[in-house]
């Protein structure tokens, strides 16, 4: 069944309890429930970054992060199984219930949503010449399309919280940001929009009204290889910059939202956020 999802990323950043009304969560919730009720079938993946980093901390645990993505131990995958599976997807099905939205909360190891294999040490970007063994971090084998889409056309809206499995039910840590390109790639998404805490790619990260409309493959590698992208907006344009060669058209970075914004920038690419383009 092909329904052309738009598939939206929200960060840990952006899913937090008891959300203030200046903040972006309950306007996101508000437009995807929206779309949802317009029938337009929508997937939200999350992260949890910032939730795992304060667990982590508070059980006395330093977190490790290289080139923007968590090296994951054992005692590291139990605070992301905690807060990004527990806290954060209970946190962001609650939020959508209350905006009238039908959410369905899943990880990797539900139904095998999100099949996975733990990754090689491998050399990333930003994270030095030498290989990196990121522990327990999986990379996405594919997603379960019959369980989305059936999911999808009765109406429901899934929540897929950023952890996969494999068939041995062994689970691993994956960044958010690529779940939600594979998820787009195996289902046609119309669009991939990934809500941070950011207005989208900034020429100067101090200065929020330097973002960049648009960005080709071209020049995302550029301003990786300059500095201009740093930290977590690097697996971001990667990943991105992976989907497209894929087949997803264009993806979407946006941050701070008002009502109705996340369906303008699907309309008008680049007028809220900035759109990655083949």
């Amino acid at each position: 069944m092909a329904l052309n999802p738009i598939v939206v990323k929200l960060g840990g950043e952006v899913v937090k309890a008891n959300a203030s009304p200046g903040d972006t969560l309950p306007v996101v919730c508000g437009d995807l429930a929206m779309l949802m009720q317009a029938g337009q079938p929508v997937i939200v993946v999350h992260g949890g970054g910032p939730q795992a980093t304060d667990l982590q901390k508070r059980l006395g645990q330093s977190p490790r992060i290289v080139a923007g993505r968590r090296v994951t131990d054992r005692e590291t995958l139990d605070v992301m199984k905690m807060a990004v599976a527990g806290l954060v997807n209970v946190d962001l099905c609650s939020a959508l219930l209350a905006a009238g939205a039908r959410p369905v909360g899943l990880h990797g190891a539900s139904a095998c949503a999100i099949r996975a294999h733990r990754r090689p040490p491998s050399i990333v970007a930003g994270g030095g010449p030498d290989p990196v063994d990121f522990g327990q971090v999986g990379d996405v084998d594919g997603v379960n399309e019959h369980l989305l889409t059936q999911l999808l056309s009765l109406g429901y809206l899934p929540v897929i919280a950023c952890l996969g499995a494999d068939d041995r039910g062994n689970a691993y840590n994956i960044n958010a940001d690529t779940v939600a390109t594979k998820a787009a790639v195996a289902l046609r998404a119309r669009a991939l929009v990934l809500v941070t805490d950011v207005p989208g790619v900034l020429r100067n990260v101090e200065d929020t009204s330097s973002r960049i409309p648009r960005l080709t493959a071209a020049e995302g590698k550029a301003a990786i290889d300059s500095g201009v992208a740093s930290r977590g907006m690097i697996p971001k344009l990667e990943e991105s910059f992976d989907a497209i060669a894929e087949g997803v058209s264009a993806i979407h970075i946006v941050g701070r939202l008002s009502p109705g914004q996340l369906m303008r920038e699907v309309e008008e690419p680049g007028s809220v956020g900035t759109v990655l383009v083949p």
